[in-house]
């Protein structure tokens, strides 16, 4: 297959441009005399759960953290209408496709583990609360004057 043909979502996963399927309908909003009769509307579906530009990993990945996003078939869809031209409401939903695929790709981030404060910094906390009470005590009132 020629580069032209892929979709590029992370430097590691490339979807065929095949594997989307486009669907257009009359969009509401603004367009003039094309929004009655042109269809702007653009739905961009992917099924992930059948993809072979997916390994087993990147799919359960995408899976999980696209669940409340996919049909029980395990398609994913995305929806633009906000531009004027079908053209660039296509363009609009490939790249929140893009988007939404690389953010469920990237990652977990590494948790965090507590760590025990170290004796020096131990040690200043609790000098710069001595120095702060003997501070407070030198304001108070003292004698019967």
């Amino acid at each position: 297959m020629a580069f032209e043909n892929k979709l590029s979502i992370t430097k590691t996963v490339a979807l065929a441009k095949q594997e989307l399927q486009f669907r257009f309908s009359r969009s509401g909003g603004p367009g003039g005399q094309n929004v009655n009769t042109r269809d702007t509307k653009v739905e961009v579906i992917f099924d992930v759960a059948n993809s072979p530009s997916l390994g087993p990993r990147q799919r359960s990945r995408i899976i999980r953290n696209l669940k409340g996003r996919l049909d029980a078939d395990g398609k994913l869809r995305v929806v633009a209408s906000e531009e004027r031209t079908q053209g660039n409401n296509r363009d609009l939903a490939v790249d929140k496709l893009k988007t939404m695929l690389a953010e469920a790709l990237r990652p977990d981030p590494a948790p965090r583990r507590p760590t025990k404060p170290t004796r020096g910094s131990t040690r200043r906390r609790l000098e710069s609360k001595r120095v702060h009470g003997r501070l407070k005590r030198q304001r108070s009132f003292i004698g019967d004057e």
